[in-house]
C-alpha cells in the first residue's frame, strides 16, 4: 500500500470520492474562514498552510486566515466577524471544546456550514463534519510503544496538554486506558505543560527534582517532548525514552538522530485538506459528506518507519 492510499484509508475515502470528476475552478466563487488556535505552534502553521494549499488547488476561493492567538475570545471574535461577513463556509480547529461553542452555534444558525479539524466543539448540533485523528487511539499507541520498548516495566513522567482542548483530553484518556492497572508501569509524575516547549522544560526539571530520573517521558505533543528532551540533556539523562505527538519536522529529526524514542503521526495536512473539500462540496453543491465524523488512525513513528511521516521531507 502506498502512502497516499494509507492516508486515505477508512472513512476518508468516502469524503474524497465526493469531489471526484468535478471541475472545481468552473464553480461559483466562495469565501471561507480558515481558523486555527494559534500560529505560535508549528503544528497549526502547517495546518493553516494546508488549508490554504487545498483552497488554491480547488480554485475560486477567497480564504480568510484566522490566528486565534491562543485566546478563545480572539478566535470567537474571528468567527463572529465571519458570520457578519456572511462567509460561505468555516473550517476551524477550535482552541477549546466548550469556549468556542457559542460562536460556532451562531454560525450554524446563520446557515453557514462548519467543519471542525483536529479539535471538536461540544454541544452544538448541526456542524457539517468533524475531521481529525482518533486522539484516544494515538494515546493508546504511545502507551503500547512504551510497553514494547520497556517490557520489564517503567517509571514514567506524563506531560499533559492544554486543559479543555479536545486532543489533550483524548490523548490523556488513551495513555491511561492502556497503562492504568499495570503495576509494572507507574506514572510517578503527571502535570500539564499546556502544549508549550518552555513550560515543558520547567515542568520536567521540577519532576526530575522531585522524583529523580524516569525511564520514560510521554508527552501530549512534540513541543513538550522537545522541552522535556532539553531538560533531560541538561541533567545528563540522555537515555530517557521520550515520546511526542504530532510528528513535527524537528521531532522527526530528533527521532532519526536517536534523541526522541518516537512521535505520533496524525496526518494534519490530510485532515486539513479533507475538511476543505467537505466544506466546498457542501457550499457549492449541497453535498453532505458520507460520514459526519472522519477520523484518521494515528501511528507511532520511530526510526524503523520514518518514511510513513507526512512531513519527513521538512526534517532538517
Amino acid at each position: 500500500m502506498n502512502r497516499r492510499s494509507f492516508l486515505l484509508s477508512s472513512a476518508a475515502l468516502g469524503v474524497v470520492a465526493l469531489s471526484a470528476g468535478r471541475s472545481w475552478a468552473q464553480a461559483a466563487p466562495l469565501t471561507i474562514l480558515g481558523s486555527v488556535p494559534s500560529l505560535s505552534f508549528p503544528f497549526f502553521v502547517h495546518m493553516l498552510n494546508q488549508i490554504k494549499a487545498q483552497a488554491q488547488e480547488i480554485g475560486g476561493i477567497t480564504l480568510i486566515e484566522s490566528d486565534g492567538q491562543n485566546s478563545a475570545p480572539k478566535q470567537t471574535g474571528d468567527v463572529e466577524a465571519a458570520v457578519v461577513q456572511k462567509v460561505n463556509a468555516i473550517v476551524i480547529s477550535p482552541l477549546d471544546v466548550n469556549s468556542l461553542a457559542p460562536a460556532v452555534e451562531q454560525a450554524v444558525q446563520a446557515g453557514i456550514p462548519v467543519v471542525t479539524i483536529d479539535r471538536r466543539v461540544d454541544g452544538v448540533d448541526g456542524i457539517l463534519a468533524h475531521v481529525g485523528a482518533d486522539n484516544a487511539k494515538g494515546g493508546e499507541a504511545q502507551a503500547n510503544a512504551i510497553i514494547a520498548a520497556r517490557p520489564d516495566g517503567a517509571k514514567i513522567f506524563h506531560l499533559q496538554g492544554q486543559p479543555g482542548a479536545g486532543p489533550a483530553i483524548d490523548r490523556n484518556k488513551g495513555v491511561h486506558a492502556i497503562l492504568d492497572g499495570k503495576d509494572k508501569y507507574q506514572i510517578v509524575f503527571e502535570q500539564t505543560a499546556n502544549f508549550a516547549r518552555a513550560e515543558a522544560l520547567s515542568v520536567t526539571e521540577a519532576g526530575l527534582t522531585a522524583h529523580g530520573k524516569p525511564d520514560v517521558i510521554v508527552c501530549a505533543n512534540d513541543d513538550m517532548a522537545l522541552g522535556a528532551m532539553e531538560a533531560c540533556e541538561a541533567a545528563g539523562h540522555t537515555d530517557v525514552l521520550i515520546y511526542g505527538f504530532d510528528a513535527l519536522p524537528e521531532a522527526l529529526a530528533a527521532v532519526r538522530d536517536g534523541k526522541l524514542a518516537g512521535t505520533v503521526e496524525q496526518f494534519p495536512g490530510e485532515q486539513s485538506r479533507t475538511a476543505v473539500r467537505i466544506a466546498v462540496d457542501f457550499a457549492r453543491n449541497q453535498t453532505k459528506p458520507a460520514q459526519s465524523q472522519v477520523l484518521l488512525t494515528p501511528i507511532v513513528i520511530g526510526k524503523d518507519n520514518l518514511d510513513k511521516a507526512e512531513r519527513l521531507g521538512e526534517a532538517g
